[in-house]
């Protein structure tokens, strides 16, 4: 499941590079006034609430270079199911080391 802004350019542009097939597009909503208040209190990525909402118990990792503690702590407390959070640097992407981390995740079922 691609879950960025990207949305269905994610499979246009990112997935063949990555030898991935078509997969499914999170769309993100547009956030009540009430609900970004929420995420500027809480510390909160603006994707945080969909993602939760979207793996509905299931286990998920959600890969990004903007998620805070704030997001951990969120999910930790209102998703019943095992998550990963993984963080990355935007001037760097995906490194050996983060394929690594989510692999040893993945396997840990």
């Amino acid at each position: 499941m691609w879950a960025t802004t990207w949305e269905d350019e994610a499979n246009s542009e990112i997935a063949s590079r990555l030898g991935l097939p078509q997969l499914p597009v999170v769309r993100w909503p547009e956030p009540s006034s009430a609900q970004e208040r929420g995420n500027q209190w809480f510390g909160l990525h603006w994707k945080t609430r969909t993602l939760v909402e979207w793996a509905d118990r299931r286990p998920f990792v959600w890969v990004d270079d903007e998620i805070t503690d704030g997001d951990r702590e969120w999910v930790r407390s209102r998703h019943p199911g095992r998550a990963l959070l993984h963080r990355v640097e935007a001037n760097r992407g995906l490194a050996e080391e983060d394929f690594a981390v989510i692999g040893e995740w993945l396997r840990s079922f």
